[in-house]
């Protein structure tokens, strides 16, 4: 039976679990604590936290959240990063980090309930951040109907552009509209 604060600490990595968009579990040990500060204050910008966290109290939370096969991934000291927003963006942080660092190592990452592995992660960071790819989902949606509008007002531009011609034909506009007056 835990105590009264690893229970608490078990319902808060249990909430965290279940509400993060993007879990990754890393392996911290050699970490400074400056390092440790600037890796936190850069995913606290992005909707994201990095906490370290005991493997026991760890393996009790994912089993209450409903997540199975972490357990061969909580070996050693541990530090979970929580994503809450977009996923993408502290997936490239904490990339950015294990590059810059080479002391942090992604062991694995959970996304939508399913364990997944460090190279899963790492496609994660190599995507484009959301907005560019809401971008991208509003042009193809915005090509076609231009195209479309294109296509529809070209008939009623050749009839102006005939209209046109006519007039410049017949000697222009001036000539026609002082040929009217008379």
């Amino acid at each position: 039976m835990p105590t009264a604060l690893k229970a608490t600490q078990i319902d808060a990595l249990a909430e965290n679990l279940s509400q993060s968009q993007l879990t990754i579990n890393t392996d911290y040990r050699g970490l400074s604590v400056v390092a440790l500060q600037d890796l936190r204050s850069r995913l606290r910008s992005i909707e994201a936290e990095f906490k370290i966290a005991k493997n026991t109290l760890t393996r009790i939370a994912a089993d209450r959240a409903g997540i199975e096969g972490l357990e061969p991934e909580l070996e050693g000291p541990t530090a979970i990063m929580f994503a809450y927003g977009d996923p993408v963006a502290p997936a490239k942080v904490i990339s950015d980090f294990v590059r810059s660092s080479r002391i942090l190592s992604v062991r694995a990452g959970i996304m939508n309930g399913q364990v997944i592995g460090a190279s899963d992660v790492e496609a994660i960071s190599s995507l484009p951040p959301r907005e560019e790819l809401l971008g991208r989902l509003v042009g193809l949606l915005a090509s076609p109907m231009s195209r479309t509008v294109g296509v529809l007002s070209g008939p009623s531009r050749s009839v102006a552009y005939l209209v046109n011609a006519r007039i410049e034909s017949l000697g222009g506009l001036e000539e026609s509209q002082s040929e009217a007056a008379d």
